[in-house]
């Protein structure tokens, strides 16, 4: 992979976490039980967001995990914020600890990204000479 293509990715992948921040931003409304319309409207936009960018990092290089499924799973399991809401406390539980999994395996991808931008960076430095 080119240094292009990996900082490319690299940027695709924070703005993909940035989303995941906001995602669990809703969790937390959802159990705090307050929100409004519009921000059920926000929160259905950075689930589709969630998912195009899944899709273009999938596209571009093989994540082991999270896998496709859960992803899918968790914001399938996760309708609107009055969903989120109506949860009792070990589905929520739940619903936050495959949040949190998710999350960190972005996180590991992201850093072996940076190792790889790291060394692509390394041979140019030392390949100049």
């Amino acid at each position: 992979m080119k240094s292009k293509d990996v900082n490319q990715l690299i940027t695709q992948i924070e703005t993909h976490i940035e989303c995941w921040k906001q995602f669990n931003h809703f969790i937390a409304m959802g159990r705090s039980k307050k929100f409004a319309a519009a921000d059920e409207n926000h929160f259905l936009e950075i689930k589709s967001v969630i998912v195009q960018e899944l899709e273009l990092i999938f596209a571009s290089v093989e994540v082991p995990s999270p896998s496709r499924d859960e992803v899918h799973g968790l914001l399938t399991n996760t309708p609107s914020l009055r969903s989120i809401s109506d949860m009792n406390e070990g589905s929520m539980r739940a619903l936050e600890s495959q949040w949190h999994k998710i999350y960190i395996s972005w996180h590991a991808i992201l850093g072996q990204l940076k190792v790889k931008q790291l060394e692509e960076e390394g041979k140019a430095f030392w390949g100049s000479k």
